[in-house]
């Protein structure tokens, strides 16, 4: 199945309203088992652009934690912030843009359509748009309805909680469900065994898109909640079993931390990028952190070249966010992976 453009077209009006108040908490819910429409055996990619249809080099970009609402709350996210992101991230023109959950801050119809609103330079740039399903999805509806509207905004995706992406032929991006079991046994982690066992020899990069990190600064005073939980932990436990066994180097993109981190584990690269315009939080940086700089706050995205033999990053931060018009855009970090030949 070939997807050419992951497209919002849906207008405000046509997304679903009445969604009850209140039914259920967006924070720290447990993952519950989901239904798939994906066989378990050994899969193919849900949707695949050929090589042709990419531009050389490979540009794509991973970021999330927007939580798009009505530009009167700035204290939930910050409107100037976000709109200046969208914009940063049109520019770069990048063949994928994969949003790592919290899109909306509550999975109803009114913050749906300022996504729809807020990103139309995206839709008019043709960018191809691929979001992992996070926690706020959930928030302020019952599951079905969230679900109904996240597949609405996002159609080609209808009947599918996690799906796969070929960047075409070196890059795989998949995004994951962490508010689904990632347990073993799990349906969604059969899933996700079946379609590794299907990874062709000259995928070099295979990118995970999910909202709750594996892998993350551990908080022993603040945000203590927001410490990886043992649904994603057995997912990197996993991940590093299965780093040894590959050609393509594994990265890890999350969110849920409204900061960046960046970890290496068991040859797994982990980042945490969950600068997208919500409402920022200072971390406890550990040693592992491989980020160690004093920003703050650290509203970015994360830029990815692919080369022959490499795939280049850099963690791109906005540097004015308290201005009236944020504009001003820093390299704040950069990273390498070597790809095999």
């Amino acid at each position: 199945m070939q997807l050419v453009r992951l497209t919002t077209v849906v207008a405000a009006a046509l997304i679903l309203s009445g969604c009850p108040r209140a039914l259920d908490s967006a924070h720290e819910r447990s993952p519950v088992p989901a239904t798939s429409p994906a066989s378990t055996s050994a899969q193919p990619a849900s949707f695949s652009l050929p090589d042709a249809a990419l531009p050389n080099p490979l540009v794509f970009i991973t970021y999330g934690d927007m939580r798009f609402t009505h530009v009167g709350e700035v204290n939930a996210s910050l409107p100037m912030v976000r709109q200046a992101l969208v914009a940063k991230v049109a520019a770069e023109n990048p063949a994928a843009v994969f949003l790592n959950g919290d899109l909306p801050w509550h999975g109803v119809a009114e913050d749906y359509a300022v996504y729809v609103h807020e990103t139309e330079v995206w839709r008019e740039r043709g960018l191809r748009v691929y979001p992992a399903l996070g926690n706020h999805e959930f928030s302020q509806c019952t599951e079905a309805e969230c679900l109904e509207r996240w597949w609405t905004t996002f159609p080609e995706l209808r009947g599918r909680r996690w799906y796969s992406v070929a960047l075409g032929s070196k890059v795989l991006g998949v995004a994951l469900d962490s508010e689904s079991s990632l347990l073993a046994g799990s349906e969604q982690r059969a899933w996700l065994q079946g379609l590794v066992q299907h990874l062709g020899n000259g995928v070099r990069v295979l990118l995970i898109v999910m909202h709750h990190p594996p892998v993350a600064d551990i908080q022993t005073e603040t945000l203590t909640s927001h410490n990886p939980r043992p649904n994603e932990i057995a997912l990197a436990e996993y991940l590093g079993t299965l780093a040894p066994t590959l050609k393509a180097k594994i990265l890890v993109s999350a969110a849920h931390l409204h900061n960046y981190e960046r970890f290496l584990q068991s040859g797994v690269t982990y980042l945490v990028s969950g600068g997208g315009g919500a409402h920022p939080y200072e971390v406890e940086r550990t040693a592992a952190d491989l980020y160690q700089d004093k920003d703050f706050p650290n509203f970015h995205y994360v830029r990815f070249e692919l080369h022959t033999d490499r795939l280049e990053a850099e963690m791109i931060r906005l540097s004015d966010s308290s201005a009236a018009a944020p504009s001003h855009w820093e390299i704040r970090d950069r990273f390498t992976l070597a790809l095999p030949p």
